[in-house]
C-alpha cells in the first residue's frame, strides 16, 4: 500500500534576516541580513547571526520554569502558526497533534549566564531551572505552549537535527499516529558553540564565504523555523526524504561525500524523480574547507548536468539545530509563494579551482513556472556522518 502524501502548511520563522515572514522574505530576496555582524564573546570578537528583535513573548505562568532565550525564539516562531495549529486542534483534537523539533544547544545560554552569576554571588539565580537547558524539553515545551497532546519529542543530531525532524514527522503522519504535526527546529547563540567551533578552527572572523577559495569557516547563528504538517492536500508536499549515517569521523565529513550522496539519492528515489527534475538545491555550504570540498564533489556526481544552487548561511549564520528547518523553509518559499526568487549565494565570487564548478545563484533568478510539478531539495550534513536530504514538490 502506498504511504499517504504529507504536506507542509503554515510556516513560522525568526532569524538574522528578520523576526517574521513579512521581514524575512524581502530581506532574503535582497540578500540583506541585519543580524549578521560582529559580536563580543568570551574569546573576543566573532561574526555571528543574531536575532535583533526583542523577544517579548514569554511562556505562560505554568511554563515559567522553561523561560530562556531559546524557548522565546521558539515561541516567536510558534506564534506565527498558532492560528493554523488551533484550527487543526479543533478539527482533530489535541491528542492527534504531535510536535517534533530539532535543537543542538537548547537553553545552554541560560546555564552559562547562571554559572557566571553563581561564580560571583555564590548561588544560582532564583529564576534558573535545569529544564531551561535540557535538550529534550524543546518539543514537550512547545506542545504544552500550544495545548496539544500528541507525541512530542526532540531530535539532537547536531546540524541535521531539524532536517531529521521532518523525516520523523512524516512517519508519524504516514503511520496515522497523528493527524497533524508541528515540525522544525530552534537554536540560540551561546558561548559553548561559538568557542567550541573556534577551538576546532572552524569559525570565520568575517562573513562566511561558502564555495570560495578564500573560505575559512562558519558564522554561528540563531533562530527558529516551524511548520504545521498534515495529510491535508496543500500546494507543497514533502515528496522525498533520504537519510544516511556514514560515521566517518566525529567532526570531519567523509572527504568523498559517499554518505551524503547516499542521502541525496535516497531522497530522489523516495520522491520518484530523477536529479534532472530538481530545479533548485539549498546547499549545506558551511564554508569550512572540508565540508564545501565534500559537498561540491557529491553535487557534481548527483547532478552531472548542473542545477541552480545556493548556500544561505551567510544570511543567517549556521543555526546548527535550526539550520535544516530554516533552509527547508527557504526552499518552500520558492514553491509556495509567487514571485519569490531563489535564495542568493552570497560570497566573494572567487571560485575554488579545486572544487567542481556549481551553478551558484548570484543574481535574481526564479524557478520556472509552468505546467507539471516542480521540485526543490535541501541538504544537511552533521558531525558523526549524519546526512539528510529533503525534497519538496509543488
Amino acid at each position: 500500500m502506498k504511504a499517504p502524501s504529507v504536506y507542509l502548511h503554515a510556516l513560522g520563522m525568526i532569524n538574522a534576516l528578520g523576526s517574521d515572514l513579512d521581514a524575512i522574505v524581502p530581506a532574503l530576496a535582497a540578500a540583506h541580513a541585519p543580524g549578521m555582524a560582529n559580536a563580543h564573546t568570551g574569546i573576543g570578537e566573532a561574526f555571528v547571526g543574531s536575532v535583533l528583535a526583542p523577544l517579548d513573548l514569554a511562556p505562560p505562568a505554568a511554563l515559567a520554569r522553561y523561560d530562556c532565550r531559546n524557548n522565546r525564539l521558539l515561541l516567536a516562531a510558534l506564534a506565527q502558526i498558532a492560528p493554523a495549529v488551533e484550527a487543526a486542534r479543533e478539527r482533530y483534537g489535541a491528542h492527534r497533534i504531535g510536535v517534533v523539533l530539532g535543537t543542538s544547544t537548547s537553553g545552554i545560554e541560560a546555564a552559562e549566564a547562571a554559572f557566571v552569576y553563581q561564580a560571583q554571588a555564590g548561588d544560582l539565580p532564583a529564576n534558573f531551572n535545569y529544564r531551561q537547558m535540557e535538550i529534550g524539553t524543546a518539543a514537550p515545551f512547545a506542545a504544552a505552549a500550544l495545548g496539544v497532546q500528541g507525541p512530542a519529542f526532540t531530535i539532537s543530531t547536531a546540524c541535521t537535527s531539524s532536517a531529521k525532524a521532518f523525516a520523523s514527522a512524516r512517519r508519524l503522519l504516514q503511520l496515522r499516529l497523528c493527524d497533524a504535526v508541528v515540525a522544525g527546529g530552534v537554536d540560540s547563540l551561546c558561548e559553548l558553540t561559538v568557542q567550541g567551533f573556534a577551538s576546532l578552527e572552524s569559525t570565520s572572523g568575517v562573513r562566511t564565504n561558502p564555495m570560495s577559495r578564500n573560505r575559512c569557516g562558519i558564522n554561528v547563528g540563531e533562530g527558529a523555523a516551524v511548520f504545521l504538517m498534515s495529510r491535508d492536500e496543500a500546494p507543497v508536499r514533502l515528496a522525498g526524504v533520504g537519510e544516511s549515517s556514514d560515521a566517518h569521523h566525529i567532526s570531519s565529513p567523509d572527504p568523498l561525500g559517499v554518505g551524503g550522496e547516499l542521502a541525496l539519492r535516497a531522497a530522489l528515489a523516495d520522491a520518484g524523480v530523477a536529479s534532472s527534475a530538481i530545479g533548485y538545491v539549498n546547499l549545506h555550504a558551511t564554508a569550512t574547507r572540508k565540508n564545501d570540498d565534500m559537498e561540491a564533489k557529491l553535487m557534481a556526481r548527483v547532478f552531472p548536468n548542473g542545477v541552480a544552487t545556493s548556500g544561505t548561511k551567510p544570511l543567517t549564520g549556521h543555526q546548527l539545530g535550526a539550520a535544516g528547518a530554516t533552509e527547508l523553509a527557504f526552499a518552500w518559499l520558492t514553491l509556495a509563494r509567487e514571485n519569490v526568487p531563489l535564495p542568493r549565494h552570497l560570497w566573494d565570487g572567487d571560485a575554488d579551482p579545486a572544487l567542481p564548478a556549481l551553478d551558484l545563484v548570484e543574481t535574481e533568478r526564479f524557478l520556472p513556472r509552468g505546467a507539471g510539478t516542480q521540485c526543490v531539495m535541501s541538504n544537511s550534513f552533521a558531525f558523526g556522518g549524519s546526512n539528510v536530504s529533503l525534497i519538496l514538490e509543488r
